[in-house]
């Protein structure tokens, strides 16, 4: 063999050995797109439940807050009142921008 084919041979195996790491590389690369979009999935899901959550727990306040016992009818009254005052007020601020 003389020297350009040793130096042909040499540049055929370094290309092989490029090309098979290039498909391991874009192998490995697609499997972490994979695990990117399934954590962005996770995320919006769990965002999702957080969202709910907070909505949830909004109302249990609000209805905690206009409950009405036997006793405390008066009181209620109070809170619903001024829960009627602040709906307007928030009105009137909505309605002046």
């Amino acid at each position: 063999m003389d020297q350009n084919e040793k130096t042909i041979a040499l540049f055929t195996t370094r290309l092989r050995q490029m090309i098979l790491q290039f498909k391991e590389a874009k192998k490995e690369n697609a499997g972490l797109y994979a695990m990117v979009d399934e954590r962005d999935a996770r995320i919006k899901e769990l965002e999702a439940q957080l969202s709910q959550s907070r909505n949830d727990y909004e109302s249990l306040k609000m209805a905690k807050m206009i409950e009405i016992s036997d006793g405390d009818l008066e009181g209620a009254q109070k809170r619903l009142a001024k829960l009627i005052r602040d709906v307007n007020r928030c009105i009137t601020l909505l309605s002046e921008k």
